[in-house]
């Protein structure tokens, strides 16, 4: 069950419209990496979690946080595109590059929201639910959670210096920090979880079934040997259950395939052709 509370979490107010900068804003609402999705990815993580205990309370308590930033920042979009001057495009073709890269204001945020934000990214992809990992391993997730706030971070320092608006300064400057605790809180979670189940996920799968011979070896498929100084090449692995290997020339460990010619009915280019003789069309 949840509760709105009216008040934004935190200030989303601008100094001043751009309907240009309220596009590019859409990539941390709507897009891959987004506040939407990393709502929807702790929510249904949390959701799905079997059972009770601190990782669901860790998951939805987190969830319902990014539900408030989504809200910030829908109310920062409808804000900076308060008033939008319809020559906002001309203006922003004035300059090559801007044209180029940015296409002035997204049309849509007039034909279709009416000057609000829309669940899509800064190129107008609708948001998609592919972008959420909820897989039921609690390590496996919490791993793709530290990617998500790691490239959501950047995003939002990337956009934080294209701006010299303080307000939207200073909604970002909350938005940067509560990312920043996002990626330790992950990063903390992942460690306990590996001090319990070790580094690989899943843990319960049965090493023997494994082909083991190649578990830790690294194969060199580029020219030189630079790989070889790092340390997945030699040394104790990562999960402290073996040594790596480097092999600098991998030969394959297959044979050549031959896949059999499929039934005529498939009507698949025929094995004479393949091997160069004509057949007569005609026929």
């Amino acid at each position: 069950m949840f509760f709105h509370i009216k008040e934004t979490q935190y200030y989303a107010r601008p100094e001043r419209p751009d309907p240009v900068y309220a596009k590019k804003l859409q990539e941390i609402l709507g897009g891959a990496h987004g506040e939407m999705t990393v709502a929807m990815q702790y929510l249904f993580q949390g959701w799905n979690t079997r059972g009770d205990g601190k990782y669901r309370d860790l998951l939805l308590d987190t969830g319902t946080e990014e539900l408030a930033h989504v809200e910030m920042l829908v109310t920062m979009i409808a804000r900076l595109l308060d008033n939008a001057p319809v020559d906002e495009q001309e203006k922003a073709a004035q300059d090559p590059l801007i044209a180029a890269v940015l296409g002035g204001m997204n049309p849509q945020h007039a034909i279709v929201s009416g000057l609000g934000a829309q669940p899509a990214d800064a190129v107008g992809y609708p948001w998609n639910g592919r972008y959420v990992d909820a897989s039921g391993n609690l390590l496996a997730d919490f791993r793709s959670n530290l990617n998500k706030e790691s490239q959501g971070r950047l995003q939002a320092v990337r956009l934080y210096e294209m701006t010299d608006d303080r307000g939207v300064k200073d909604m970002l400057s909350f938005l940067i920090a509560r990312d920043t605790m996002h990626q330790n809180q992950w990063a903390a979670a992942i460690y306990e979880l590996e001090q319990r189940e070790g580094l690989v996920v899943p843990s319960t799968f049965p090493r023997k079934l494994e082909k083991q011979e190649v578990s830790y070896t690294f194969f060199n498929f580029s020219r030189g040997e630079k790989s070889s100084t790092g340390r997945w090449a030699s040394g104790p692995s990562m999960d402290g259950c073996g040594e790596f290997t480097y092999v600098a020339q991998p030969q394959p460990f297959g044979e050549r395939p031959y896949i059999i010619p499929a039934p005529p009915y498939i009507h698949d280019t025929l094995p004479a052709v393949m091997k160069g003789q004509r057949i007569d069309p005609c026929l």
